[in-house]
């Protein structure tokens, strides 16, 4: 087990946990995720932020109303901004919270 840091924080960027809403007005409940409109570019979008090691993880919770997502960012304010030019905001879901997450137990660290 490592030690863990005597600030209690990490010298990584911080992490925040962000929950999205599917309630936008173009949402439609009756269709699969992958049949709503404007699905592709909504992909493109959140594929590109995973690349850039902006998201780190992401996915529906059971309700499939709500989206989680660990996001690296500086600040809760970049992480507004930067999710407010997914094209799916405003029109199929919305930011619920972002919430910083000070991450204590982490297998993946050696």
């Amino acid at each position: 087990m490592t030690d863990p840091p005597k600030d209690g924080y990490s010298a990584q960027m911080p992490v925040f946990l962000v929950t999205e809403v599917r309630d936008g007005p173009e949402w439609d409940p009756a269709l699969p995720l992958r049949e709503q409109s404007g699905f592709a570019e909504h992909a493109a979008f959140m594929d590109a932020l995973v690349a850039e090691g902006v998201v780190v993880l992401g996915g529906p919770l059971a309700d499939e109303h709500r989206v989680l997502l660990v996001v690296d960012a500086e600040s809760e304010q970049a992480v507004r901004e930067r999710l407010r030019r997914d094209p799916w905001v405003g029109t199929h879901l919305s930011v619920a919270s972002v919430e910083r997450w000070t991450i204590l137990l982490d297998a993946r660290q050696s």
